[in-house]
Parts: C-alpha cells; structure tokens; sequence
C-alpha cells in the first residue's frame, strides 16, 4: 500500500487525508500544533471529533510532529496545506529526492479536471469576485460550488462526488499564492486576476516570485480575464496577454496606449449600464455594494459568467440579492446613528485604504495587528482625509503610532485589543460625530487571532454585545 503524508490539520488537510484513505493510500495526517493548541481553537471540539473520526478511518494522526526528511523519504506522496511555506527546506529536500510534493488543491484536481473549473487570484479583490461569480451560477442554476480561501475545501468537493450522483457542472476556486504554487498541474478554463500590489513577500521574498505565481495560473488558463483598472496589471496589457479579456470601470478607449482592445474582449460601463463584450447586460444601479472596487469585482464576475454561457437574467437575479461577503465591509449594526462595519479581511494597506475610502467620513478607525511589509503611505493619506480617529490595536500599534506621528497625524491612542477599541470607539464616535466604526486593520491576525475570520466574529460579537 502506497504511503503518503498530510501536513496540516486544518480543514483541507483533512479533507485530502480522507480523500486518498478512500483510494487506497497508507496515509499520516501530521501537524506541529499539540494536543492543547488543538481544544484552544475557536473550534477546537469539532477537530478532537474529526481526530477521532480520522482514527476510526485508520488515518494516522500526528500532533507535535516535526517534519524530517527520514520520515518523508517513507512516503511516496506529500501534499501540503496552504499554510505550510512551499519552500522549507525539508520540503525542498523532499523534491530534490523526487517525492512528488503537491497542494490540496493539485490533489482536488486531479479527481475533479473533468470538470471544468474557475480560479479567481489576485491580491484583493479574491473573495467577493469569487462569491458573486458563485451567486451568478446559483442563479443559473447550475451546481458550481466555491472553494478554496472560502466555501469548501477543494478535496471536500471530490468527496461530495464520490457519495452523491449530483455531480458538479463548474468548480469556482479562490486561489491564493500559497495554493497556486503547489498546484503546478491545475488548468482552469476561466482564470482571472482582481489586482495585484505587494504582499507576502516575507514568504515569496521577491515582488516578481510574487508576480511569476500568480501569472501561472493566468497562463494555464483556457480563457484569461484582467482588471485593466489595477495599475500594475494594465501596464503590462500593453505587451502581454494580448489574447485576454479585460474589465474596465473606468475610459475603455486607450486602455493600452497604441494596442486596441476588441470590444468583443471587454466588459466595461457606459452610460451607467454594464456592457459585456459588445453586448448590454444590466443597469449598474441593481449592485448595492459601495466602493469602485466593489464595481470592478462586479464586471470581472460578470466576464466569467457571460463566457461560461450564464444568462443575463442569472446575472440580473444575482446580484439583485447579493448580500456582501463577511468580513469584507460587512454592516454589523448601527448604534446611535453609527454604523459599525467590519472589514477584518482588509489585511494589507492597500485592502485598508480602499475599506476605509468606501465608508462615508469621519469614520473611527480600528487597525492593527501582525503587520505585513508594504507601502503604507497612499493608507496613512487616506487616514488624514477620512479618520477622526484611530484606535490601534495588535503587535503593529507602537510602529503605527510611530509612522502616524510622522506623518503629521496625531490622532491615535493606543488601546491594545478590539475589546477596548469597541468601548472607546463608542465613546469617541460621540464625541467626534463620527459616521461609522470601521475595523480594517491592514495587519494579518495572528498575533491575537487564528485568523481573520476569528478576529471579525470577535468584533461582531463585541458590536452586537456592547453597543
């Protein structure tokens, strides 16, 4: 019986454990974290009963494991959870070796390439192209569920498969760095790219590794679609992927200088309808969510429904009802004629500038966290022209403080946690006439969190619980 090794217990480590338990494999699910970091997870209880379950199974659980190359030399297939850096050196050795190394999502793939599959990356903008575009197929009603950063797990899906006859009609994948570039093999046939600037660069080292992940993706896929408003992305428009399609809120005539694009390869807005490779579709004041962002996640979705054949009706019924994705400029609730918004995804400055600039001022904003490198000065600009005030929380608060005194922008205190910030955000939003409370912390979470998702459910709840 072939060997092969998990790492990371999370869900898509799990999901892939059981999934090659069910081909035939000897498999060892392993993860650094002890038994106690285990039961001190938000969820906790549910992994103790998903240990249990995987036991049952004869699945090997290892926590407190130490990755060695003595161990791994063992097994014939290692497949890595997203968290896990590509590039350890146990890993690196492992390949060297040639101990086929690949990601959850590859092994997904492999079970699930008949079907056909569309991977949304970018550096923000990911997750609520990816669940408009999930609405949009809904609406169509076609089974095409999202997985990846959000939904599912990739490897849960080919386990639905294996016990249901209701097979699958697309796979709509939000695909971060970390998973693109342990899936070499993945193929979309729709791929599309929301934006790129810096980011992760602690683990990808350079912006052009950063850049050369992303890209293949892009380059794998069947049909491409661009963000022609994201700076970065447009400029390269001007001599490559000159066979894409690209979206637009903005002039549509010279997007690249002398290079023309064909309307039949644009979806942009024009006279406040949105027009979809020469063809109207639907009056943009149907979408209800604020921010130019926001519209320009709208048209990329809108591309990759008209090229997977969705009518416009779907489309019209989606976005109709849309309610937003959580954690993402997601209302929570008003209280004294203050609107309390989380937007705990926004983990890099350039997330935090466009969350803080699609909330009506003066806003009091809360920030902070485990800060990621970056430029931080188009943030701390729209900081000075929107915030009353800034409640900074987290590891990053003293160098915030810091880099808001340079700045010139005295208007901070340093409150340490969100419980603190809650309480005094309602006290200042008084006393300032604030309009809203905006957590956007610009900062990963896991100096005081396990993720953002748990730092935003905390915010929620602190919101709804005091105010």
């Amino acid at each position: 019986m072939p060997k092969a090794e998990v790492i990371g217990l999370g869900r898509s480590g799990i999901a892939a454990a059981k999934v090659l338990n069910q081909e035939g494999w000897d498999v060892t699910l392993g993860d650094s974290a002890s038994k106690n970091s285990i039961l001190s997870r938000s969820n906790g209880q549910d992994l103790q009963t998903s240990i249990s379950q995987l036991q049952k199974e004869n699945i090997a659980v290892k926590l407190e494991h130490s990755l060695n190359l003595e161990s791994l030399n063992k097994s014939s297939l290692i497949v890595v959870s997203p968290g896990v850096p590509w590039d350890i050196p146990v890993l690196v050795a492992a390949r060297n070796q040639g101990i086929e190394t690949i990601g959850e999502i590859e092994l997904a793939w492999r079970y699930l390439s008949k079907i056909p599959w569309l991977g949304v990356t970018g550096t923000n903008g990911k997750t609520t192209t990816t669940a408009l575009i999930a609405a949009m197929f809904k609406a169509a009603g076609l089974s095409a569920p999202a997985c990846g950063n959000i939904g599912h797990a990739a490897c849960e899906l080919v386990l639905q498969q294996n016990q249901t006859e209701n097979k699958l009609d697309w796979i709509i994948a939000e695909l971060s760095s970390y998973q693109i570039e342990a899936s070499s093999q993945l193929q979309p046939q729709i791929g599309i790219w929301t934006t790129f600037t810096p980011d992760h660069l602690s683990r990808h080292k350079t912006l052009e590794n950063y850049y050369q992940i992303k890209a293949s993706l892009l380059a794998r896929s069947r049909q491409a679609i661009f963000n022609a408003d994201d700076p970065y992305l447009r400029n390269l428009g001007r001599t490559q992927w000159q066979d894409a399609y690209w979206t637009t809120v903005g002039e549509q005539e010279n997007l690249f200088g002398d290079r023309k694009v064909r309307r039949d390869r644009l979806v942009y807005v024009e006279d406040s309808w949105i027009v979809a490779f020469g063809e109207l579709i639907l009056p943009l004041s149907l979408f209800k969510m604020p921010g130019k962002h926001n519209r320009q996640n709208l048209l990329l979705a809108v591309a990759a429904a008209r090229l997977a054949g969705i009518d416009k009706n779907a489309i019209a019924e989606a976005i109709t009802s849309f309610p937003g994705v959580p954690h993402r400029l997601e209302y929570i609730r008003t209280y004294q004629g203050v609107d309390y918004i989380n937007d705990s995804k926004a983990t890099n400055y350039e997330a935090a500038e466009v969350g803080l600039a699609s909330v009506e001022g003066p806003v009091i904003l809360i920030a902070g966290g485990q800060a990621k490198s970056g430029d931080d000065q188009a943030w701390i600009s729209q900081i000075k022209n929107q915030a009353s005030c800034v409640l900074l929380i987290g590891e990053a608060a003293a160098d915030f403080a810091r880099r808001l005194t340079e700045s010139d922008y005295a208007n901070y205190e340093i409150v340490e946690t969100l419980d603190n910030a809650v309480v005094r955000s309602s006290e200042l939003a008084k006393e300032n006439k604030a309009k809203a409370v905006l957590l956007s912390p610009a900062c990963a979470s896991f100096d005081q969190y396990l993720s953002f998702e748990h730092r935003g459910d905390h915010f929620r709840k602190l919101c709804q619980d005091w105010c």
